[in-house]
């Protein structure tokens, strides 16, 4: 079973010894329709993003305004409505994927942890890659080499203990850090 989520942040219990825990709050979910091999068309509210595609499946589901986006997910309900959240009660161990946080272009030493060269005494090789590919043969720069270049912003799927979960207002309190930044979207999925 999968859920949207948005992070809220991270905290420590207070009981002896204390752990780092990640907040979780679960986005309000209608289901809209079931597939056969037990996935769904799930609608949810993000952003105030409203067009004419986002218009023309919520007046084909009955949705009101405020479900504007859409995902495909696995679920257990048997029936179109809320999203059923009983399985999250039993629930031990959880896999979560989000998007880690996005640096921009980075140089090698931030990306790939190069250690650059001296920082004085007339050097010019600072921060800089060093040489990048062979002599006359093959002539050219081998594929997969590391160089500078955008990093972050990729996902990233981890396991992560579940401490606690509030059914009653959707929060999800799971053991250890998770990727991204506070208020980012992503998803859960038990683990079996």
């Amino acid at each position: 079973m999968e859920y949207i989520v948005e992070k809220i942040g991270m905290s420590r219990t207070i009981n002896k010894p204390s752990i780092a825990v990640t907040l979780l709050r679960l986005i309000p979910t209608k289901v809209c329709e079931l597939g056969q091999d037990g996935s769904a068309i799930v609608a949810y509210s993000h952003t105030k993003v409203a067009n004419k595609t986002i218009k023309g499946q919520q007046k084909k589901y009955n949705l009101s305004g405020e479900f504007n986006k859409f995902a495909t997910l696995k679920v257990a309900n048997t029936e179109i409505g809320d999203l059923d959240l009983n399985p999250l009660n039993e629930a031990k161990v959880l896999k979560v994927s989000f998007n880690t946080k996005g640096r921009g272009f980075q140089g090698v030493i931030k990306r790939h942890g190069f250690s650059g060269g001296p920082a004085a005494h007339g050097s010019r090789f600072h921060r800089r890659p060093g040489s990048i590919g062979n002599c006359e043969w093959p002539g050219r720069v081998q594929p997969g080499r590391k160089m500078a270049g955008h990093y972050g912003d990729k996902k990233v799927t981890v396991k992560n203990e579940v401490v606690s979960f509030d059914s009653s207002n959707g929060i999800l309190v799971l053991k250890g850090s998770v990727p991204g930044f506070n208020g980012a979207m992503g998803r859960v999925r038990i683990v079996k």
